[in-house]
Protein backbone atom coordinates (compact mmCIF):
# COMPACT_ATOMS: atom_id res chain seq x y z
CA UNK A 1 0.00 0.00 0.00
CA UNK A 2 3.12 2.44 0.74
CA UNK A 3 3.71 2.86 -2.89
CA UNK A 4 0.73 3.42 -4.16
CA UNK A 5 -0.55 5.84 -1.32
CA UNK A 6 2.85 7.92 -2.64
CA UNK A 7 2.04 7.44 -6.38
CA UNK A 8 -1.62 8.98 -5.73
CA UNK A 9 -0.17 11.86 -3.02
CA UNK A 10 1.98 12.45 -5.95
CA UNK A 11 -1.45 12.81 -8.39
CA UNK A 12 -3.44 14.61 -5.60
CA UNK A 13 -0.73 17.29 -5.24
CA UNK A 14 -0.47 17.90 -8.78
CA UNK A 15 -3.98 18.67 -8.90
CA UNK A 16 -5.24 20.52 -5.59
CA UNK A 17 -1.34 22.04 -5.32
CA UNK A 18 -2.33 21.14 -1.31
CA UNK A 19 0.64 20.09 0.72
CA UNK A 20 1.91 16.30 1.30
CA UNK A 21 0.57 15.35 4.65
CA UNK A 22 -3.44 17.09 3.90
CA UNK A 23 -3.23 14.86 0.29
CA UNK A 24 -2.60 11.61 2.65
CA UNK A 25 -5.37 12.43 4.78
CA UNK A 26 -7.39 13.07 2.56
CA UNK A 27 -6.60 10.06 0.45
CA UNK A 28 -6.93 7.92 3.92
CA UNK A 29 -10.01 9.72 4.50
CA UNK A 30 -11.39 8.65 0.99
CA UNK A 31 -10.62 5.09 0.49
CA UNK A 32 -7.74 6.16 -1.83
CA UNK A 33 -10.18 7.51 -4.51
CA UNK A 34 -8.65 10.88 -6.12
CA UNK A 35 -11.30 12.27 -6.92
CA UNK A 36 -12.92 12.28 -3.63
CA UNK A 37 -10.34 13.06 -2.17
CA UNK A 38 -9.31 16.21 -4.03
CA UNK A 39 -12.98 17.49 -3.27
CA UNK A 40 -12.89 16.71 0.31
CA UNK A 41 -9.26 19.16 0.33
CA UNK A 42 -12.11 22.05 -1.55
CA UNK A 43 -14.63 21.37 1.43
CA UNK A 44 -11.94 21.62 3.85
CA UNK A 45 -10.75 24.78 2.31
CA UNK A 46 -7.11 23.17 1.43
CA UNK A 47 -7.09 22.59 -2.29
CA UNK A 48 -6.03 25.65 -4.12
CA UNK A 49 -8.27 27.22 -7.01
CA UNK A 50 -10.15 24.86 -9.31
CA UNK A 51 -8.29 26.39 -11.95
CA UNK A 52 -4.94 24.85 -10.87
CA UNK A 53 -5.90 21.49 -11.34
CA UNK A 54 -4.64 21.59 -15.30
CA UNK A 55 -0.98 22.36 -14.10
CA UNK A 56 1.19 21.43 -17.01
CA UNK A 57 3.57 18.68 -15.64
CA UNK A 58 5.27 17.01 -18.94
CA UNK A 59 6.96 18.70 -21.94
CA UNK A 60 6.77 18.70 -25.66
CA UNK A 61 4.21 20.57 -28.55
CA UNK A 62 0.56 21.22 -28.79
CA UNK A 63 0.24 22.24 -32.78
CA UNK A 64 -2.59 23.73 -35.19
CA UNK A 65 -3.21 23.80 -38.20
CA UNK A 66 -6.16 24.18 -40.73
CA UNK A 67 -6.24 23.53 -44.33
CA UNK A 68 -9.13 24.20 -46.19
CA UNK A 69 -12.24 22.84 -44.46
CA UNK A 70 -10.29 20.85 -42.14
CA UNK A 71 -8.33 21.65 -39.16
CA UNK A 72 -6.33 18.92 -36.49
CA UNK A 73 -5.28 20.08 -33.53
CA UNK A 74 -2.70 17.77 -31.58
CA UNK A 75 0.01 17.40 -28.49
CA UNK A 76 3.25 15.10 -29.03
CA UNK A 77 5.15 14.68 -25.32
CA UNK A 78 8.86 14.51 -25.09
CA UNK A 79 11.74 13.94 -21.90
CA UNK A 80 12.59 17.25 -21.57
CA UNK A 81 12.01 21.07 -22.77
CA UNK A 82 15.08 20.88 -24.56
CA UNK A 83 14.22 18.02 -27.10
CA UNK A 84 10.78 20.00 -27.48
CA UNK A 85 12.65 23.29 -28.86
CA UNK A 86 14.74 21.59 -30.96
CA UNK A 87 14.30 21.31 -34.34
CA UNK A 88 14.27 17.32 -35.02
CA UNK A 89 10.82 17.31 -32.53
CA UNK A 90 9.19 20.47 -33.95
CA UNK A 91 9.61 18.70 -38.46
CA UNK A 92 8.33 15.58 -36.36
CA UNK A 93 5.52 17.31 -35.17
CA UNK A 94 4.80 19.02 -38.43
CA UNK A 95 4.47 16.16 -40.49
CA UNK A 96 2.48 14.18 -38.27
CA UNK A 97 0.11 16.94 -38.45
CA UNK A 98 -0.08 16.58 -41.83
CA UNK A 99 -0.41 12.94 -41.95
CA UNK A 100 -3.53 13.23 -39.40
CA UNK A 101 -5.54 16.11 -41.72
CA UNK A 102 -4.71 13.89 -44.66
CA UNK A 103 -5.75 10.32 -43.39
CA UNK A 104 -8.28 11.36 -40.70
CA UNK A 105 -7.33 8.37 -38.21
CA UNK A 106 -10.69 7.58 -36.20
CA UNK A 107 -8.74 7.54 -32.78
CA UNK A 108 -5.44 7.54 -31.64
CA UNK A 109 -4.64 4.54 -31.62
CA UNK A 110 -4.89 4.56 -35.28
CA UNK A 111 -3.19 7.54 -35.65
CA UNK A 112 -0.12 5.72 -33.67
CA UNK A 113 -0.32 3.29 -36.00
CA UNK A 114 -0.18 5.49 -39.04
CA UNK A 115 3.20 7.44 -37.39
CA UNK A 116 4.67 4.63 -35.83
CA UNK A 117 7.60 4.41 -38.46
CA UNK A 118 8.42 8.76 -38.17
CA UNK A 119 8.04 7.22 -34.16
CA UNK A 120 10.67 5.15 -33.87
CA UNK A 121 12.94 7.07 -36.36
CA UNK A 122 12.35 10.23 -34.37
CA UNK A 123 13.44 8.31 -31.13
CA UNK A 124 16.59 6.62 -32.79
CA UNK A 125 17.83 10.17 -33.80
CA UNK A 126 16.63 12.43 -30.43
CA UNK A 127 17.65 9.56 -28.22
CA UNK A 128 14.47 10.15 -26.01
CA UNK A 129 10.89 8.91 -25.32
CA UNK A 130 8.10 10.45 -27.44
CA UNK A 131 4.70 9.86 -27.03
CA UNK A 132 1.99 10.70 -29.66
CA UNK A 133 -0.81 11.98 -27.15
CA UNK A 134 -3.63 13.47 -28.14
CA UNK A 135 -5.60 14.71 -31.42
CA UNK A 136 -8.96 16.40 -33.00
CA UNK A 137 -9.75 17.00 -36.13
CA UNK A 138 -12.20 19.81 -36.52
CA UNK A 139 -14.43 20.03 -40.00
CA UNK A 140 -16.45 23.33 -41.03
CA UNK A 141 -18.37 24.44 -44.13
CA UNK A 142 -18.48 27.14 -46.16
CA UNK A 143 -19.97 29.54 -44.04
CA UNK A 144 -18.01 29.05 -40.66
CA UNK A 145 -14.60 30.07 -39.82
CA UNK A 146 -11.23 28.78 -38.28
CA UNK A 147 -9.54 30.46 -35.44
CA UNK A 148 -6.27 29.02 -34.57
CA UNK A 149 -3.47 29.96 -32.35
CA UNK A 150 -0.29 28.96 -30.70
CA UNK A 151 0.80 30.49 -27.35
CA UNK A 152 4.61 30.91 -26.77
CA UNK A 153 5.88 28.36 -29.69
CA UNK A 154 2.88 25.49 -29.09
CA UNK A 155 2.94 25.31 -25.12
CA UNK A 156 -0.80 26.15 -25.52
CA UNK A 157 -2.84 25.81 -28.95
CA UNK A 158 -6.46 26.40 -29.49
CA UNK A 159 -8.56 25.87 -32.21
CA UNK A 160 -12.24 27.70 -32.53
CA UNK A 161 -15.07 27.17 -35.03
CA UNK A 162 -17.29 30.29 -35.78
CA UNK A 163 -20.60 30.56 -37.48
CA UNK A 164 -20.01 33.26 -39.81
CA UNK A 165 -16.85 35.14 -42.41
CA UNK A 166 -14.54 36.90 -39.79
CA UNK A 167 -11.20 35.29 -39.73
CA UNK A 168 -9.75 38.51 -37.01
CA UNK A 169 -12.87 37.71 -34.60
CA UNK A 170 -11.95 34.11 -34.83
CA UNK A 171 -8.41 34.06 -34.24
CA UNK A 172 -8.93 36.84 -31.56
CA UNK A 173 -11.13 34.48 -29.59
CA UNK A 174 -8.66 31.75 -29.81
CA UNK A 175 -5.93 33.85 -27.77
CA UNK A 176 -8.76 34.61 -25.25
CA UNK A 177 -9.70 31.00 -24.80
CA UNK A 178 -5.37 30.28 -24.57
CA UNK A 179 -5.21 33.03 -21.79
CA UNK A 180 -8.73 32.26 -20.04
CA UNK A 181 -8.73 28.93 -20.36
CA UNK A 182 -13.04 28.36 -20.62
CA UNK A 183 -14.50 25.14 -19.96
CA UNK A 184 -18.03 25.42 -21.91
CA UNK A 185 -19.17 27.98 -24.19
CA UNK A 186 -22.24 28.94 -22.44
CA UNK A 187 -24.13 28.29 -19.07
CA UNK A 188 -26.44 26.22 -20.81
CA UNK A 189 -23.78 23.66 -21.83
CA UNK A 190 -22.78 22.88 -18.03
CA UNK A 191 -23.81 19.36 -16.95
CA UNK A 192 -26.13 19.22 -14.39
CA UNK A 193 -24.75 16.81 -12.57
CA UNK A 194 -21.73 19.15 -12.56
CA UNK A 195 -23.75 22.53 -11.16
CA UNK A 196 -24.92 19.70 -8.44
CA UNK A 197 -21.56 18.77 -7.00
CA UNK A 198 -20.75 22.08 -7.14
CA UNK A 199 -23.48 23.19 -4.69
CA UNK A 200 -22.63 20.40 -2.44
CA UNK A 201 -18.84 21.30 -2.57
CA UNK A 202 -19.93 24.64 -1.78
CA UNK A 203 -22.51 23.95 1.09
CA UNK A 204 -19.33 21.61 2.39
CA UNK A 205 -17.12 24.83 2.52
CA UNK A 206 -19.45 27.06 3.96
CA UNK A 207 -19.16 24.29 6.95
CA UNK A 208 -15.72 24.71 7.40
CA UNK A 209 -16.53 28.44 7.09
CA UNK A 210 -15.85 30.39 10.36
CA UNK A 211 -17.12 33.68 8.79
CA UNK A 212 -19.95 32.00 8.11
CA UNK A 213 -21.09 30.26 11.36
CA UNK A 214 -24.46 32.26 12.77
CA UNK A 215 -25.32 32.82 9.18
CA UNK A 216 -29.36 32.31 8.48
CA UNK A 217 -29.91 29.18 6.73
CA UNK A 218 -31.56 31.52 3.57
CA UNK A 219 -28.65 33.42 4.06
CA UNK A 220 -26.60 31.09 3.62
CA UNK A 221 -28.45 29.39 0.19
CA UNK A 222 -28.02 32.87 -1.52
CA UNK A 223 -24.00 33.05 -0.32
CA UNK A 224 -23.81 29.12 -1.24
CA UNK A 225 -25.66 29.59 -4.69
CA UNK A 226 -24.11 33.12 -5.30
CA UNK A 227 -20.22 31.31 -5.12
CA UNK A 228 -21.91 28.58 -7.61
CA UNK A 229 -22.74 30.65 -10.13
CA UNK A 230 -19.54 33.21 -9.89
CA UNK A 231 -17.50 29.92 -10.50
CA UNK A 232 -19.16 28.99 -13.34
CA UNK A 233 -19.55 32.43 -14.79
CA UNK A 234 -16.25 32.47 -14.60
CA UNK A 235 -15.67 29.37 -16.74
CA UNK A 236 -18.15 30.01 -19.28
CA UNK A 237 -16.62 31.58 -22.76
CA UNK A 238 -19.90 33.88 -23.49
CA UNK A 239 -19.32 35.39 -19.94
CA UNK A 240 -16.08 36.05 -19.71
CA UNK A 241 -14.32 39.60 -20.63
CA UNK A 242 -13.04 39.81 -24.06
CA UNK A 243 -9.37 39.74 -23.88
CA UNK A 244 -8.58 41.86 -26.58
CA UNK A 245 -11.39 44.74 -25.58
CA UNK A 246 -11.94 43.88 -21.38
CA UNK A 247 -14.85 46.74 -21.66
CA UNK A 248 -17.32 43.86 -23.74
CA UNK A 249 -17.68 40.15 -22.96
CA UNK A 250 -17.53 37.94 -25.30
CA UNK A 251 -21.60 37.37 -26.01
CA UNK A 252 -21.51 41.17 -26.86
CA UNK A 253 -18.60 40.73 -29.22
CA UNK A 254 -20.37 38.13 -31.05
CA UNK A 255 -24.17 39.60 -31.17
CA UNK A 256 -22.21 42.84 -32.55
CA UNK A 257 -20.03 41.04 -35.27
CA UNK A 258 -23.17 38.61 -35.85
CA UNK A 259 -21.33 35.70 -34.71
CA UNK A 260 -21.85 32.59 -32.89
CA UNK A 261 -19.01 29.95 -31.56
CA UNK A 262 -20.13 26.74 -32.53
CA UNK A 263 -16.87 24.56 -30.81
CA UNK A 264 -13.35 25.31 -29.25
CA UNK A 265 -10.33 22.85 -28.56
CA UNK A 266 -7.89 23.96 -26.46
CA UNK A 267 -4.31 21.82 -25.35
CA UNK A 268 -2.14 23.04 -22.78
CA UNK A 269 1.78 20.92 -22.94
CA UNK A 270 1.29 18.41 -20.14
CA UNK A 271 -2.01 19.07 -18.66
CA UNK A 272 -3.05 16.27 -16.34
CA UNK A 273 0.24 14.77 -16.66
CA UNK A 274 2.18 14.14 -13.26
CA UNK A 275 5.93 15.12 -13.86
CA UNK A 276 8.56 13.15 -12.25
CA UNK A 277 10.11 14.60 -9.82
CA UNK A 278 13.47 13.62 -8.04
CA UNK A 279 13.50 12.06 -4.68
CA UNK A 280 9.77 12.43 -4.47
CA UNK A 281 8.75 8.90 -2.97
CA UNK A 282 12.03 9.34 -0.38
CA UNK A 283 10.42 12.98 0.71
CA UNK A 284 7.27 11.20 1.11
CA UNK A 285 8.72 7.97 2.66
CA UNK A 286 10.12 10.73 5.71
CA UNK A 287 7.17 12.36 6.12
CA UNK A 288 4.72 8.78 6.38
CA UNK A 289 7.19 7.88 9.13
Amino acid sequence: MASNIIELIKVLRERTGAGMMDCKAALLANDLDVEKSCEWLREKGIAKAAKKASRIAAEGLTYVVTKGNDAVILEINSETDFVAKSDDFKNLVSEVASIVLEKKPACINCAKELTNELFTNATVKIGEKLDFRRFEIVSKNDSQTFGAYMHMGGKISVLTLVEGLDEEVAKGLSMHIAANNPSYISSSDIPQEAIENEKRIQTEAAKNDEKLKGKPEQALVKIIEGKVNKIFSETCLLSQEYLLDPSKKVEQLLKEKGLKVVKFVRYAVGEGIAKREENFAEEVAKQMQ
